[in-house]
Protein backbone atom coordinates (compact mmCIF):
# COMPACT_ATOMS: atom_id res chain seq x y z
CA UNK A 1 0.00 0.00 0.00
CA UNK A 2 1.07 3.59 -0.61
CA UNK A 3 1.11 5.56 2.65
CA UNK A 4 2.49 8.88 1.38
CA UNK A 5 4.32 10.27 -1.63
CA UNK A 6 6.44 13.43 -1.52
CA UNK A 7 7.76 15.33 -4.54
CA UNK A 8 9.84 18.48 -4.97
CA UNK A 9 11.31 20.37 -7.95
CA UNK A 10 9.92 17.93 -10.50
CA UNK A 11 7.86 18.99 -13.57
CA UNK A 12 5.19 21.41 -12.28
CA UNK A 13 6.02 20.78 -8.60
CA UNK A 14 8.26 23.51 -7.21
CA UNK A 15 8.06 23.37 -3.43
CA UNK A 16 7.79 20.10 -1.55
CA UNK A 17 4.27 18.64 -1.82
CA UNK A 18 2.91 15.52 -0.11
CA UNK A 19 0.07 13.27 -1.28
CA UNK A 20 -1.16 11.27 1.70
CA UNK A 21 -3.33 8.18 2.08
CA UNK A 22 -3.25 8.27 5.87
CA UNK A 23 -6.86 8.41 7.13
CA UNK A 24 -8.02 11.63 8.74
CA UNK A 25 -10.15 11.97 11.85
CA UNK A 26 -13.44 11.12 10.13
CA UNK A 27 -15.19 8.01 11.42
CA UNK A 28 -17.54 7.47 8.49
CA UNK A 29 -16.85 4.65 6.00
CA UNK A 30 -14.35 2.92 8.27
CA UNK A 31 -14.37 0.01 5.80
CA UNK A 32 -12.41 2.27 3.41
CA UNK A 33 -9.40 1.92 5.73
CA UNK A 34 -6.98 -1.00 5.87
CA UNK A 35 -6.09 -2.84 9.03
CA UNK A 36 -3.26 -1.18 10.89
CA UNK A 37 0.31 -2.42 10.36
CA UNK A 38 2.53 -1.39 13.27
CA UNK A 39 0.24 1.53 14.05
CA UNK A 40 -0.25 2.73 10.44
CA UNK A 41 -3.39 2.20 8.35
CA UNK A 42 -4.09 3.57 4.87
CA UNK A 43 -7.05 4.49 2.70
CA UNK A 44 -8.08 2.08 -0.05
CA UNK A 45 -8.93 4.75 -2.58
CA UNK A 46 -8.21 8.34 -3.50
CA UNK A 47 -9.30 10.57 -6.37
CA UNK A 48 -7.33 13.63 -7.46
CA UNK A 49 -9.33 16.40 -9.12
CA UNK A 50 -8.08 19.52 -10.89
CA UNK A 51 -8.20 21.65 -13.99
CA UNK A 52 -6.33 20.71 -17.16
CA UNK A 53 -2.57 21.27 -16.76
CA UNK A 54 -2.93 21.68 -12.98
CA UNK A 55 -0.50 18.83 -12.23
CA UNK A 56 -2.64 15.70 -11.75
CA UNK A 57 -0.77 13.76 -14.45
CA UNK A 58 2.56 15.18 -13.27
CA UNK A 59 1.99 13.69 -9.83
CA UNK A 60 1.47 10.27 -11.44
CA UNK A 61 4.51 10.81 -13.66
CA UNK A 62 6.56 11.53 -10.55
CA UNK A 63 5.44 8.28 -8.90
CA UNK A 64 6.22 6.40 -12.11
CA UNK A 65 9.60 8.09 -12.55
CA UNK A 66 10.87 6.70 -9.26
CA UNK A 67 9.55 3.24 -10.11
CA UNK A 68 11.39 3.22 -13.44
CA UNK A 69 14.61 4.49 -11.87
CA UNK A 70 14.49 1.65 -9.34
CA UNK A 71 13.59 -1.11 -11.79
CA UNK A 72 15.36 0.01 -14.98
CA UNK A 73 18.06 2.40 -13.82
CA UNK A 74 20.13 4.71 -16.01
CA UNK A 75 22.62 3.55 -18.64
CA UNK A 76 26.33 4.13 -17.97
CA UNK A 77 27.55 7.67 -18.63
CA UNK A 78 24.00 8.91 -19.29
CA UNK A 79 22.31 11.72 -17.42
CA UNK A 80 19.20 11.01 -15.38
CA UNK A 81 16.36 11.81 -17.75
CA UNK A 82 13.81 14.10 -16.08
CA UNK A 83 12.62 17.71 -16.06
CA UNK A 84 12.73 19.85 -12.96
CA UNK A 85 10.56 22.93 -12.33
CA UNK A 86 11.33 25.31 -15.22
CA UNK A 87 9.52 28.52 -14.24
CA UNK A 88 12.05 29.56 -11.58
CA UNK A 89 15.58 30.03 -12.93
CA UNK A 90 16.98 29.83 -9.40
CA UNK A 91 15.90 26.19 -9.22
CA UNK A 92 17.77 25.03 -12.33
CA UNK A 93 20.81 24.08 -10.28
CA UNK A 94 18.83 22.84 -7.27
CA UNK A 95 18.24 19.19 -6.56
CA UNK A 96 14.95 17.36 -6.87
CA UNK A 97 13.47 15.03 -4.30
CA UNK A 98 11.13 12.02 -4.34
CA UNK A 99 10.08 9.90 -1.34
CA UNK A 100 7.68 7.00 -0.93
CA UNK A 101 6.24 5.72 2.31
CA UNK A 102 4.90 2.25 1.63
CA UNK A 103 3.40 -0.76 3.38
CA UNK A 104 4.28 -4.24 2.18
CA UNK A 105 4.39 -7.72 3.74
CA UNK A 106 3.44 -6.40 7.21
CA UNK A 107 6.16 -3.76 7.30
CA UNK A 108 6.24 0.01 6.69
CA UNK A 109 9.09 1.73 4.88
CA UNK A 110 10.23 5.22 3.94
CA UNK A 111 12.36 5.15 0.79
CA UNK A 112 13.54 8.19 -1.13
CA UNK A 113 16.32 9.95 -2.98
CA UNK A 114 17.64 13.41 -3.85
CA UNK A 115 18.95 13.83 -7.37
CA UNK A 116 19.73 16.01 -10.35
CA UNK A 117 20.53 15.13 -13.95
CA UNK A 118 24.16 14.35 -13.09
CA UNK A 119 23.37 11.75 -10.46
CA UNK A 120 21.98 10.61 -7.12
CA UNK A 121 23.06 12.84 -4.24
CA UNK A 122 21.23 11.11 -1.40
CA UNK A 123 19.31 7.85 -0.96
CA UNK A 124 17.75 6.30 2.12
CA UNK A 125 15.60 3.44 3.37
CA UNK A 126 14.03 3.31 6.83
CA UNK A 127 11.63 0.89 8.41
CA UNK A 128 9.00 3.02 10.13
CA UNK A 129 6.26 2.70 12.72
CA UNK A 130 3.88 5.33 14.03
CA UNK A 131 6.42 6.41 16.65
CA UNK A 132 9.89 5.34 15.46
CA UNK A 133 12.26 4.90 12.51
CA UNK A 134 15.00 2.32 11.94
CA UNK A 135 17.64 3.05 9.32
CA UNK A 136 18.33 0.21 6.88
CA UNK A 137 20.79 2.19 4.76
CA UNK A 138 21.74 5.75 3.92
CA UNK A 139 23.74 7.18 1.05
CA UNK A 140 25.13 10.71 0.91
CA UNK A 141 27.50 11.54 -1.93
CA UNK A 142 28.57 14.78 -0.25
CA UNK A 143 29.90 12.84 2.75
CA UNK A 144 33.25 11.08 3.06
CA UNK A 145 31.44 7.95 4.20
CA UNK A 146 29.11 7.76 1.22
CA UNK A 147 27.16 4.70 2.45
CA UNK A 148 25.98 3.74 5.90
CA UNK A 149 25.11 0.03 5.69
CA UNK A 150 25.85 -0.98 9.28
CA UNK A 151 22.35 -2.43 9.69
CA UNK A 152 22.93 -4.69 6.67
CA UNK A 153 26.22 -5.78 8.24
CA UNK A 154 24.33 -6.76 11.41
CA UNK A 155 22.11 -9.03 9.31
CA UNK A 156 25.04 -10.50 7.35
CA UNK A 157 27.84 -11.16 9.82
CA UNK A 158 30.23 -13.23 7.75
CA UNK A 159 33.25 -11.30 6.57
CA UNK A 160 32.84 -12.29 2.91
CA UNK A 161 29.20 -11.10 3.03
CA UNK A 162 30.27 -7.74 4.46
CA UNK A 163 32.96 -7.42 1.82
CA UNK A 164 30.45 -8.15 -0.91
CA UNK A 165 28.05 -5.49 0.42
CA UNK A 166 30.92 -2.97 0.70
CA UNK A 167 31.99 -3.73 -2.87
CA UNK A 168 28.40 -3.40 -4.09
CA UNK A 169 27.86 -0.06 -2.36
CA UNK A 170 31.19 1.34 -3.53
CA UNK A 171 30.49 0.16 -7.09
CA UNK A 172 27.03 1.74 -7.32
CA UNK A 173 27.23 4.22 -10.23
CA UNK A 174 26.60 7.84 -9.39
CA UNK A 175 23.67 7.95 -11.83
CA UNK A 176 21.93 4.86 -10.40
CA UNK A 177 20.10 3.99 -7.22
CA UNK A 178 21.47 1.46 -4.73
CA UNK A 179 18.15 -0.40 -4.96
CA UNK A 180 18.65 -0.76 -8.72
CA UNK A 181 22.12 -2.15 -8.07
CA UNK A 182 20.67 -4.65 -5.58
CA UNK A 183 18.08 -5.71 -8.13
CA UNK A 184 20.46 -6.19 -11.05
CA UNK A 185 23.36 -7.92 -9.21
CA UNK A 186 23.42 -11.47 -7.84
CA UNK A 187 23.14 -10.25 -4.27
CA UNK A 188 20.89 -13.01 -2.91
CA UNK A 189 23.49 -15.59 -3.88
CA UNK A 190 26.22 -13.86 -1.88
CA UNK A 191 24.57 -12.55 1.31
CA UNK A 192 22.28 -14.11 3.89
CA UNK A 193 19.67 -11.42 4.58
CA UNK A 194 18.66 -8.41 2.54
CA UNK A 195 14.94 -9.09 3.03
CA UNK A 196 14.00 -5.43 3.59
CA UNK A 197 15.67 -4.33 0.37
CA UNK A 198 14.02 -7.13 -1.60
CA UNK A 199 10.67 -6.38 0.02
CA UNK A 200 10.74 -2.76 -1.15
CA UNK A 201 11.88 -3.76 -4.66
CA UNK A 202 9.07 -6.34 -4.79
CA UNK A 203 6.49 -3.62 -3.99
CA UNK A 204 7.68 -1.49 -6.91
CA UNK A 205 7.93 -4.45 -9.26
CA UNK A 206 4.79 -6.43 -8.44
CA UNK A 207 2.37 -4.30 -6.40
CA UNK A 208 2.61 -0.78 -7.86
CA UNK A 209 0.88 -0.61 -11.25
CA UNK A 210 0.61 2.73 -13.03
CA UNK A 211 -1.64 3.11 -16.05
CA UNK A 212 -1.57 6.19 -18.25
CA UNK A 213 -4.24 6.74 -20.94
CA UNK A 214 -2.15 5.09 -23.69
CA UNK A 215 -0.33 2.36 -21.78
CA UNK A 216 -2.39 -0.49 -23.21
CA UNK A 217 -1.10 0.43 -26.67
CA UNK A 218 2.54 0.29 -25.58
CA UNK A 219 3.30 -2.65 -23.32
CA UNK A 220 0.06 -4.46 -22.62
CA UNK A 221 -1.75 -4.76 -19.32
CA UNK A 222 -0.48 -7.75 -17.33
CA UNK A 223 -2.92 -9.57 -15.07
CA UNK A 224 -3.48 -12.97 -13.52
CA UNK A 225 -6.40 -15.29 -14.26
CA UNK A 226 -5.93 -19.05 -14.34
CA UNK A 227 -7.65 -21.22 -16.91
CA UNK A 228 -9.40 -20.00 -20.07
CA UNK A 229 -12.81 -21.02 -18.75
CA UNK A 230 -12.40 -18.77 -15.69
CA UNK A 231 -11.22 -15.93 -17.92
CA UNK A 232 -14.21 -16.17 -20.24
CA UNK A 233 -16.72 -16.49 -17.41
CA UNK A 234 -15.26 -13.42 -15.71
CA UNK A 235 -15.58 -11.29 -18.84
CA UNK A 236 -19.06 -12.56 -19.65
CA UNK A 237 -20.40 -11.80 -16.18
CA UNK A 238 -18.91 -8.30 -16.03
CA UNK A 239 -19.95 -7.34 -19.58
CA UNK A 240 -23.48 -8.45 -18.78
CA UNK A 241 -23.40 -6.59 -15.43
CA UNK A 242 -22.42 -3.34 -17.17
CA UNK A 243 -25.22 -3.70 -19.77
CA UNK A 244 -23.02 -3.78 -22.89
CA UNK A 245 -25.37 -5.96 -24.97
CA UNK A 246 -22.66 -8.64 -25.21
CA UNK A 247 -23.92 -12.15 -24.47
CA UNK A 248 -20.57 -13.94 -24.44
CA UNK A 249 -16.89 -13.82 -25.39
CA UNK A 250 -14.46 -16.08 -27.20
CA UNK A 251 -10.71 -16.56 -27.49
CA UNK A 252 -9.83 -17.39 -31.09
CA UNK A 253 -6.34 -18.94 -31.55
CA UNK A 254 -4.10 -17.10 -34.02
CA UNK A 255 -0.41 -17.17 -34.94
CA UNK A 256 2.04 -14.40 -34.15
CA UNK A 257 2.04 -13.08 -37.73
CA UNK A 258 -1.68 -12.31 -37.42
CA UNK A 259 -1.20 -10.08 -34.37
CA UNK A 260 -1.26 -6.47 -35.58
CA UNK A 261 1.18 -5.21 -32.96
CA UNK A 262 4.75 -4.00 -33.64
CA UNK A 263 7.24 -6.85 -33.37
CA UNK A 264 9.42 -5.12 -30.75
CA UNK A 265 6.39 -4.77 -28.45
CA UNK A 266 5.49 -8.45 -28.83
CA UNK A 267 9.10 -9.44 -28.15
CA UNK A 268 9.15 -7.40 -24.95
CA UNK A 269 5.87 -8.91 -23.73
CA UNK A 270 7.10 -12.39 -24.60
CA UNK A 271 10.29 -11.92 -22.58
CA UNK A 272 8.38 -10.58 -19.57
CA UNK A 273 5.83 -13.39 -19.64
CA UNK A 274 8.44 -16.13 -19.95
CA UNK A 275 10.43 -14.60 -17.09
CA UNK A 276 7.37 -14.43 -14.81
CA UNK A 277 7.17 -16.90 -11.96
CA UNK A 278 3.58 -17.88 -12.72
CA UNK A 279 2.14 -19.46 -15.84
CA UNK A 280 -1.14 -17.76 -14.88
CA UNK A 281 0.11 -14.35 -15.95
CA UNK A 282 -1.39 -13.02 -19.19
CA UNK A 283 -1.09 -9.81 -21.14
CA UNK A 284 -3.87 -8.05 -22.97
CA UNK A 285 -2.91 -5.52 -25.60
CA UNK A 286 -4.87 -3.40 -28.05
CA UNK A 287 -3.85 -2.71 -31.64
CA UNK A 288 -4.16 0.71 -33.26
CA UNK A 289 -7.36 -0.61 -34.85
CA UNK A 290 -8.77 -1.39 -31.38
CA UNK A 291 -8.50 -5.15 -31.75
CA UNK A 292 -7.85 -6.94 -28.43
CA UNK A 293 -5.27 -9.72 -28.16
CA UNK A 294 -4.45 -12.03 -25.26
CA UNK A 295 -0.90 -13.28 -24.95
CA UNK A 296 0.02 -16.02 -22.47
CA UNK A 297 2.74 -18.59 -21.73
CA UNK A 298 2.04 -22.29 -22.13
CA UNK A 299 4.61 -25.04 -21.62
CA UNK A 300 7.48 -22.60 -22.13
CA UNK A 301 6.04 -21.16 -25.33
CA UNK A 302 3.86 -18.10 -26.05
CA UNK A 303 0.35 -18.50 -27.43
CA UNK A 304 -1.77 -15.79 -29.01
CA UNK A 305 -5.54 -15.32 -29.10
CA UNK A 306 -7.84 -12.72 -30.56
CA UNK A 307 -10.52 -11.67 -28.07
CA UNK A 308 -13.97 -11.71 -29.69
CA UNK A 309 -17.39 -10.71 -28.36
CA UNK A 310 -20.69 -12.50 -29.03
CA UNK A 311 -24.01 -10.83 -29.88
CA UNK A 312 -27.33 -12.57 -30.33
CA UNK A 313 -28.86 -12.27 -33.79
CA UNK A 314 -32.56 -11.76 -34.48
CA UNK A 315 -32.76 -15.51 -34.38
CA UNK A 316 -32.11 -15.90 -30.65
CA UNK A 317 -30.69 -19.38 -31.20
CA UNK A 318 -27.62 -18.06 -33.04
CA UNK A 319 -24.76 -15.70 -32.18
CA UNK A 320 -22.48 -13.45 -34.21
CA UNK A 321 -18.78 -12.96 -33.38
CA UNK A 322 -17.56 -9.33 -33.24
CA UNK A 323 -14.01 -8.05 -33.26
CA UNK A 324 -13.49 -5.60 -30.36
CA UNK A 325 -12.74 -2.94 -32.98
CA UNK A 326 -16.47 -3.16 -33.81
CA UNK A 327 -17.40 -2.34 -30.21
CA UNK A 328 -17.84 1.17 -28.80
CA UNK A 329 -15.01 3.01 -27.03
CA UNK A 330 -16.94 2.70 -23.77
CA UNK A 331 -17.28 -1.08 -24.10
CA UNK A 332 -13.57 -1.37 -24.85
CA UNK A 333 -12.76 0.66 -21.75
CA UNK A 334 -14.84 -1.76 -19.67
CA UNK A 335 -12.96 -4.67 -21.27
CA UNK A 336 -9.72 -2.92 -20.26
CA UNK A 337 -10.70 -2.61 -16.61
CA UNK A 338 -12.11 -6.08 -15.94
CA UNK A 339 -8.66 -7.69 -15.34
CA UNK A 340 -7.65 -4.62 -13.33
CA UNK A 341 -10.65 -5.03 -11.02
CA UNK A 342 -9.92 -8.73 -10.59
CA UNK A 343 -6.30 -8.00 -9.67
CA UNK A 344 -7.42 -5.35 -7.16
CA UNK A 345 -9.72 -7.83 -5.44
CA UNK A 346 -6.92 -10.41 -5.35
CA UNK A 347 -5.16 -8.08 -2.88
CA UNK A 348 -1.71 -6.51 -2.46
CA UNK A 349 -2.03 -4.28 -5.52
CA UNK A 350 -1.83 -0.52 -5.91
CA UNK A 351 -3.34 0.75 -9.17
CA UNK A 352 -2.77 4.40 -10.09
CA UNK A 353 -4.76 5.38 -13.17
CA UNK A 354 -4.84 8.61 -15.16
CA UNK A 355 -8.15 9.43 -16.90
CA UNK A 356 -9.92 6.21 -15.93
CA UNK A 357 -13.27 7.80 -16.80
CA UNK A 358 -12.42 8.39 -20.47
CA UNK A 359 -15.24 7.09 -22.73
CA UNK A 360 -17.15 5.73 -19.72
CA UNK A 361 -20.60 6.88 -18.66
CA UNK A 362 -20.40 8.63 -15.23
CA UNK A 363 -22.65 5.94 -13.72
CA UNK A 364 -20.20 3.23 -14.83
CA UNK A 365 -17.08 4.84 -13.37
CA UNK A 366 -18.99 5.53 -10.14
CA UNK A 367 -20.09 1.91 -9.94
CA UNK A 368 -16.60 0.55 -10.67
CA UNK A 369 -15.23 2.44 -7.67
CA UNK A 370 -18.19 1.53 -5.47
CA UNK A 371 -17.91 -2.12 -6.52
CA UNK A 372 -14.23 -2.23 -5.55
CA UNK A 373 -14.88 -0.61 -2.18
CA UNK A 374 -17.84 -2.85 -1.40
CA UNK A 375 -15.95 -6.06 -2.24
CA UNK A 376 -12.61 -5.19 -0.59
CA UNK A 377 -13.67 -5.16 3.07
CA UNK A 378 -10.99 -7.69 4.04
CA UNK A 379 -8.65 -7.02 1.11
CA UNK A 380 -5.67 -4.67 1.09
CA UNK A 381 -5.49 -3.02 -2.33
CA UNK A 382 -5.62 0.62 -3.44
CA UNK A 383 -7.25 2.38 -6.37
CA UNK A 384 -5.90 5.90 -6.97
CA UNK A 385 -7.31 7.99 -9.81
CA UNK A 386 -6.71 11.35 -11.46
CA UNK A 387 -10.05 12.50 -12.82
CA UNK A 388 -12.22 15.31 -14.17
CA UNK A 389 -15.46 13.45 -13.46
CA UNK A 390 -17.22 15.72 -10.96
CA UNK A 391 -20.07 13.25 -10.37
CA UNK A 392 -17.59 11.27 -8.24
CA UNK A 393 -17.39 14.20 -5.84
CA UNK A 394 -19.94 12.96 -3.37
CA UNK A 395 -19.64 11.88 0.23
CA UNK A 396 -22.00 9.01 -0.56
CA UNK A 397 -19.04 7.42 -2.37
CA UNK A 398 -15.91 8.88 -0.77
CA UNK A 399 -14.57 10.09 2.54
CA UNK A 400 -13.29 13.68 2.67
CA UNK A 401 -9.71 12.46 3.13
CA UNK A 402 -10.01 10.44 -0.10
CA UNK A 403 -10.53 13.59 -2.19
CA UNK A 404 -7.51 15.62 -3.31
CA UNK A 405 -7.12 18.71 -5.51
CA UNK A 406 -4.29 20.05 -7.68
CA UNK A 407 -4.09 23.81 -8.19
CA UNK A 408 -1.53 25.99 -9.98
CA UNK A 409 -0.42 29.02 -7.95
CA UNK A 410 0.45 32.43 -9.42
CA UNK A 411 3.97 31.17 -10.22
CA UNK A 412 2.69 28.19 -12.20
CA UNK A 413 3.62 25.67 -9.49
CA UNK A 414 1.32 22.80 -8.50
CA UNK A 415 -0.08 22.82 -4.98
CA UNK A 416 -1.77 19.77 -3.44
CA UNK A 417 -4.53 19.94 -0.86
CA UNK A 418 -7.21 17.62 0.50
CA UNK A 419 -10.94 18.10 1.02
CA UNK A 420 -10.17 17.15 4.62
CA UNK A 421 -8.82 20.69 5.07
CA UNK A 422 -12.29 22.19 4.56
CA UNK A 423 -14.95 22.38 7.26
CA UNK A 424 -17.72 20.50 5.47
CA UNK A 425 -20.61 18.58 7.01
CA UNK A 426 -20.78 14.87 6.21
CA UNK A 427 -24.15 15.38 4.48
CA UNK A 428 -23.01 18.36 2.39
CA UNK A 429 -23.32 18.13 -1.41
CA UNK A 430 -19.75 19.04 -2.47
CA UNK A 431 -19.98 18.76 -6.29
CA UNK A 432 -21.75 22.13 -6.65
CA UNK A 433 -19.16 23.88 -4.47
CA UNK A 434 -16.39 22.30 -6.55
CA UNK A 435 -17.84 23.55 -9.84
CA UNK A 436 -18.33 27.00 -8.31
CA UNK A 437 -14.62 27.07 -7.47
CA UNK A 438 -14.73 26.80 -3.68
CA UNK A 439 -11.89 24.26 -3.74
CA UNK A 440 -9.99 26.24 -6.43
CA UNK A 441 -9.31 23.19 -8.64
CA UNK A 442 -11.24 24.37 -11.71
CA UNK A 443 -10.06 26.13 -14.90
CA UNK A 444 -10.00 29.93 -14.90
CA UNK A 445 -11.76 30.68 -18.18
CA UNK A 446 -10.98 34.08 -19.73
CA UNK A 447 -13.15 36.87 -21.14
CA UNK A 448 -14.61 35.70 -24.46
CA UNK A 449 -14.92 39.33 -25.61
CA UNK A 450 -11.12 39.42 -25.85
CA UNK A 451 -11.12 36.70 -28.55
CA UNK A 452 -10.40 39.07 -31.41
CA UNK A 453 -10.00 36.28 -33.98
CA UNK A 454 -13.68 35.40 -33.72
CA UNK A 455 -16.41 37.31 -35.60
CA UNK A 456 -18.38 39.86 -33.56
Amino acid sequence: MLIRFTIENFLSFKERQTFSLIPGKGRLKSEHKTKSVKGISTLKTSIIFGANASGKSNLIKGINFGKKLILKGTKPEQKIDFQNFRLDKNLKKDSSRIEYEIQHNKKNYAYGFVFDQKGIQEEWLFEITKTSDKMIFERNNSSKNVFNIEYLFSKNKKEDEKQFLKFLAKGTPNNNLFLNEIRTRKVKENVTNIDDLLNVIDWFQNSLKIISPDDKYKEGLKFELKEDEKLLTTYEEFLNYFDTGICGVSLEPIDRKSVEIPDFVLTKIKDELLNAKSENIRATIISGKNTTYFISPKDGEIVYHKFMTKHRTNDSNSEELFDTSDESDGTNRIIDFIPLLMDLLKGDNVFIIDEMERSLHPNLIYDLIDLFLSKSTNINSQLILASHESSLLTQKLLRKDEVWFTVKDKNGATQLHSLEQYNIRFDKQIRKDYLLGRFKAIPRIGNRNKLTVLPH
